[in-house]
């Protein structure tokens, strides 16, 4: 049984893969009339989340709910923390309380990692600083393999705003692990140095990355990490580096295209393209809850 998941980079590809099948059946449940098993029955999960979120945060409340276990939720803002109580002391204080599941979102890098070894809990990492965001990877992948029978051999363009992006850390780490070809592109002052190092082929242009791609996944520009202007403008930012139709006409026909959400319409995304046939936008979202079910399933053994 393993006790936590804080990111993919070291995780087995057979371990990814055992969670991603899993969420097959997991998925059947949450599509039910009937959304309930006893996995988590008596267990609890509590969600400790120091940033915002919706489709995390929910996905993960509704997943334990569906389980049968008890969720609680706290926030930053609403409890002790704004206080002055530190990370360690309120992770020490969950614990305390008989917590089975912590799940974590952190704007400070490793923060996960920090708590893991010092609860009984099981810690999910979900999301940690520009580090890693390893549940919405494996929802992603769990989307493709839906969509195209497999990873290996694909070709994945990977393209917007890389630098703050940990949920395009844990797709590369994964993807690579798994057999695809991955191609990231977007603005030079957006691409972390030594992303070459992961095995990505890197371009500083959005058209380059996407030929022949299979699957095209856009990342929101998040001007809320972002001290200094690394881009003229949202609409210059559109201009040359926006998806629309007549950019994915540099991938596959068959492409599909896939975005953590929330999608900044008009800047990393058209409308048109967001609510087209291609879009797996929204199948995302029903997965990361079958995903994320599984994820605390895999956990508890």
């Amino acid at each position: 049984m393993k006790k936590d998941l804080l990111g993919l980079q070291y995780l087995p590809a057979d371990e990814i893969m055992t969670i991603l099948k899993n969420a097959v059946k997991m998925k059947e449940i949450v599509l039910s009339d009937k959304k309930k098993i006893n996995t988590l029955e008596g267990k609890t999960v509590v969600t400790l989340f120091y940033e915002n979120s919706t489709r995390t945060r929910m996905s993960f409340e509704l997943a334990a709910d569906y389980m049968g276990a008890h969720a609680a939720n706290i926030t930053a803002s609403g409890s002790s923390v704004a206080k002055g109580e530190s990370l360690i002391d309120t992770a020490k204080t969950i614990d305390a309380m008989g917590t089975d599941i912590l799940i974590m979102r952190h704007g400070s890098s490793g923060a996960p990692h920090l708590i893991a070894p010092l609860v009984k809990a099981s810690v999910i990492n979900a999301g940690d600083g520009l580090h890693e965001h390893p549940t919405q990877a494996l929802l992603d992948l769990y989307t493709i393999l839906e969509k195209k029978g497999r990873i290996e051999g694909l070709k994945v363009a990977i393209v917007g705003d890389v630098y703050h992006s940990r949920v395009a850390r844990s797709n590369i780490f994964a993807l690579k692990k798994l057999g695809a070809d991955v191609s990231v592109g977007g603005p030079s002052t957006l691409l972390p140095r030594g992303l070459e190092n992961t095995g990505a082929k890197v371009f500083k242009s959005v058209q380059e990355a996407m030929i022949d791609a299979d699957v095209v996944m856009g990342l929101r520009i998040q001007l809320e990490r972002q001290k200094s202007g690394l881009f003229p403008s949202l609409g210059e930012y559109n201009r040359f580096f926006g998806i629309d139709d007549k950019r994915m006409c540099f991938a596959k026909d068959d492409a599909i295209v896939l975005h953590p959400g929330p999608v900044n319409r008009g800047v990393e995304f058209s409308s048109e393209l967001v609510d087209g046939a291609s879009s797996c936008i929204n199948e995302q979202v029903t997965n990361g809850v079958a995903v994320r079910m599984s994820v605390m399933e895999w956990l508890r053994g």
